[in-house]
């Protein structure tokens, strides 16, 4: 057990805080500890702890008993049976509960960040938990729960790939793998309209609309980066992209939800003639 798993006081210091809520195991706890500490922060209730201990990247607070398989194992998520949306749904609450903890992530191990980072990452944590909410009361209300399908754990990997550079994370979490939810959820929204479901489709517009936003503040803060860095924020992108992803990006793409994200013309261009 980690020193972050147990509640923690107002009083502490910001890193010390947003590790008790990446330790926590329980999404309303994460939830709570990470709501109490952005309104610290937007009031500016809150000092700087960096030296305070870092919670091992590899053992973020899940569940227990959440049940880890290779991709290939998780079950097929279509939209045309109840079974095929709850798998669905599922994955999503797999992917928001992993989304709450990257946003803690980013607070608590990056620590030479100016403030309105801070007051960022813990407004997506904050909208993250929302969107985990709905999702966990969807899969309650039809008799399933988080934890009760297997899932992989690709999307937390990329957490532990990007531990030691901020640069590497913002470039890499929001504007790669969150920027793929913008391509692909407006289809499944469709999809699931045409299925009659608007329950289904109703939440994952919700979170669609706000990821938006998330995948946007990955734009700012990495190009923030690369312009501390003396480093062009284009090819630095795709050379990173070029060194995680050997095999390349594929389409297709959300370019107006892209651009609207942040997405530069010469950054479109590139990804649709292909790395």
């Amino acid at each position: 057990m980690n020193a972050y798993e147990q509640p923690m006081h107002s009083e502490a210091g910001l890193f010390t805080r947003a590790g008790c809520a990446l330790g926590a195991a329980e999404a309303a706890a994460k939830a709570e500890q990470a709501a109490s500490l952005l309104h610290d922060v937007r009031a500016g209730r809150w000092q700087r702890d960096a030296r305070a201990a870092r919670i091992d990247v590899r053992f973020p607070g899940r569940p227990p008993g959440l049940k880890l398989v290779p991709p290939r194992r998780v079950p097929k998520r279509g939209v045309g049976s109840l079974a095929g949306r709850l798998a669905l749904m599922h994955a999503v609450a797999h992917i928001e509960f992993n989304a709450i903890n990257l946003a803690l992530d980013a607070v608590h191990r990056f620590r030479d960040m100016p403030d309105a980072y801070y007051a960022d990452w813990l407004q997506v944590a904050a909208e993250e938990a929302r969107h985990f909410a709905l999702v966990r009361a969807y899969l309650q209300g039809h008799g399933a729960d988080y934890g009760d399908f297997p899932v992989h754990d690709g999307l937390w990997q990329m957490a532990v790939d990007t531990a030691d550079d901020v640069l590497e994370r913002m470039a890499l979490v929001p504007r790669v793998l969150e920027a793929r939810g913008l391509d692909v959820t407006p289809n499944l929204i469709h999809r699931l309209r045409q299925a009659k479901d608007t329950e289904t489709a109703d939440i994952l517009a919700v979170i669609y609309e706000e990821e938006l936003g998330h995948v946007a503040a990955g734009t700012q803060w990495f190009r923030h980066l690369c312009a501390e860095r003396g480093l062009e924020p284009v090819s630095t992108f795709f050379a990173l992209l070029s060194h995680h992803f050997p095999d390349g990006m594929h389409g297709p793409y959300n370019l107006p939800a892209r651009r609207q994200a942040g997405f530069s013309e010469r950054e479109i261009a590139i990804l649709t003639e292909g790395l």
